[in-house]
């Protein structure tokens, strides 16, 4: 219940940006593994067998809470993250009936159960406590189901569709938005990609400027029309020739 909170972390990290730097576009990820001891996306229940796993519709009322919460907040854009089947109908029926029609949804709708977040999870001690996120994030084999998790999320209103990772899913990103060329993509270079490029960097086996440019060319060349990157300031130093 914090994560839908006026007082929440985030909800004062949103009044913050909008206080001090009005003029940055601030988009907040909506999902709940931060605000649970399990570690998982959302509400965990337990079967009559006795196996705990994530109750999808629970889950997407409650994510609809959080996304009106944060826009109070001062949030331009939600971000929900958790690949909760249903979730950007739920957040965007939330959203109109608060009279946030303006706001836009940008969906996580191609996210991959990946080895890649793992120095996020390890830094902000977020893995899960049992099991893992396979029952709702994607089977890194399986590429022809990115274009029917993509669909639904258009079909409820998505306004910007993401691939993550991005690096190891530059086919994913091509495929989605040869697509759906008219829909703003973002992809996500996370942790692990940053991670072993800033490592080789530092023990001098690559030229750690030129690799980030050429990786997040080769991200931009996929299809993305937004990345999301750990390097974002540095690579925006290296291309304005700071």
């Amino acid at each position: 219940s914090h994560s839908w909170s006026d007082d929440g972390i985030v909800q004062q990290a949103c009044r913050l940006i909008r206080e001090r730097a009005p003029e940055l576009l601030c988009i907040a990820d909506v999902c709940f593994c931060e605000y649970t001891d399990h570690g998982h996306c959302g509400v965990v229940t337990e079967n009559s067998r006795g196996q705990k796993d994530v109750d999808n519709d629970a889950t997407c009322e409650r994510l609809g809470r959080q996304a009106v919460s944060l826009v109070r907040a001062g949030a331009d854009m939600v971000a929900p993250s958790g690949m909760m089947d249903g979730m950007v109908q739920s957040i965007r029926d939330a959203l109109d009936q608060h009279q946030m029609t303006h706001i836009p949804i940008m969906s996580y709708a191609v996210k991959y159960a990946s080895a890649l977040y793992g120095p996020f999870r390890e830094a902000a001690q977020g893995a899960p406590q049992f099991g893992d996120r396979r029952t709702y994030q994607m089977n890194p084999a399986n590429a022809r189901l990115a274009k029917r998790e993509a669909a639904l999320d258009v079909q409820e209103g998505a306004d910007i569709l993401m691939v993550k990772p991005a690096g190891y899913y530059l086919d994913v990103v091509c495929r989605v938005k040869q697509e759906w060329p008219q829909i703003p993509l973002a992809a996500y270079q996370v942790s692990g990609e940053y991670s072993m490029i800033q490592t080789a960097a530092q023990q001098n086996r690559i030229d750690g400027g030129s690799m980030m440019l050429e990786s997040l060319t080769a991200i931009k060349r996929a299809g993305a029309d937004m990345i999301i990157t750990y390097f974002a300031l540095q690579a925006a130093e290296a291309l304005l020739g700071r």
